[in-house]
C-alpha cells in the first residue's frame, strides 16, 4: 500500500510539472508583455507625446510583437526589480541592467548585447581637479539606490547620498547637493555636455567595465526565446539600426 501511495505521489508530480505554465504561455494568455524599467536615456525615456522610446524600449516593443502581444512598461523602484519580477508585476526588467553576481544569481538573463562602465559626473569646471580616483575619494557621491553605480561607490569606500534614479542623480550635481554622480557611461553620454540638458556637467573616471542583459524569472523560457530574437536582429541590421538612432552603436555586442 506504501508503494502504490509513494508512486501515485511521484506520477501526481511528473503530471504537475508536465502541464506547468511556461513563462512565454503565461505572457500570450493575458495578451502583454510587462517590461519593469526606469527613466534612463537613452535606453528607455518618454518622448514629447509621452510614449516609451529609448533603445530598450524599442527593442522590448519588437519583441512582444514577436510573440503576438503588446507591450507595456511599468516604472519600477531600481533596488525592488527583483521582488517585482519574481512577484510577477513584471515579466522582465529591460533597462540597461548591469549583469551583476546578484542580478546572475536572482535572475535568468539574456545573453549580454551592450558593454557599459560606470562613470563619474562632475561639474565641468571641477573636471581638472577630479580626473583620477585619488582626486574624488572624498567627494559626495549621488548614486541611484540599488544601482551597478552604488555597488562601485561602496567597493571603493566613496560617500554616497542614494536617490531614486541615475536622472535624479544628474539633478543633485547640478544643483550643487552632491559634489559627483556615478552613473552608467551610456546615459553619461546621451544626458551629459554639450547640446544635452547638463552642459554643465562631464563626466571623468569610469570606475569599472560591465554588460548589460535582460532579466526574467528563474528557469523562464522567455529568456531563450529573446537571445534567439537577438541573433535574428543583428543577422538582418534591425538591432544595429536601432542602436545607431540612439547613438549607442559602439556599445553593442553583438557576438
Amino acid at each position: 500500500m506504501k508503494k502504490l501511495l509513494v508512486v501515485a505521489v511521484m506520477l501526481l508530480a511528473v503530471c504537475s510539472c508536465a502541464f506547468a505554465e511556461t513563462d512565454s504561455e503565461y505572457v500570450k494568455a493575458k495578451g502583454v508583455l510587462v517590461v519593469g524599467i526606469t527613466d534612463f536615456k537613452p535606453m528607455d525615456y518618454k518622448n514629447e507625446a509621452g510614449e516609451w522610446i529609448g533603445f530598450d524600449a524599442d527593442l522590448a516593443r519588437a519583441f512582444a510583437e514577436s510573440l503576438g502581444v503588446k507591450v507595456e512598461f511599468q516604472e519600477i523602484e531600481w533596488n525592488n526589480k527583483i521582488l517585482e519580477l519574481d512577484g510577477k508585476n513584471i515579466d522582465c526588467v529591460w533597462n540597461g541592467m548591469t549583469l551583476t553576481p546578484e542580478v546572475k544569481e536572482s535572475m535568468l538573463c539574456s545573453n549580454p548585447y551592450c558593454n557599459n562602465a560606470q562613470i563619474v559626473v562632475v561639474p565641468l569646471v571641477k573636471a581638472d581637479e577630479y580626473s583620477n580616483v585619488d582626486a574624488i575619494k572624498e567627494l559626495n557621491f549621488a548614486v541611484e539606490h540599488g544601482s551597478a553605480g552604488n555597488e562601485q561607490a561602496t567597493a571603493y569606500g566613496f560617500k554616497t547620498t542614494e536617490v531614486q534614479d541615475q536622472a535624479s542623480a544628474l539633478m543633485e550635481v547640478a544643483s550643487g547637493t552632491a559634489d559627483a554622480a556615478i552613473i552608467d557611461s551610456l546615459m553619461a553620454a546621451a544626458m551629459v555636455g554639450k547640446g544635452t540638458g547638463y552642459e554643465a556637467l562631464t563626466y571623468t573616471v569610469a570606475l569599472n567595465s560591465e554588460e548589460y542583459g535582460v532579466g526574467f524569472r528563474k528557469g523562464s523560457d522567455l529568456a531563450y526565446m529573446l537571445n534567439a530574437f537577438f541573433e535574428a536582429g543583428y543577422a538582418d541590421g534591425s538591432i544595429q539600426n536601432t542602436a545607431m538612432k540612439y547613438g549607442i552603436q559602439a556599445a553593442l555586442i553583438t557576438k
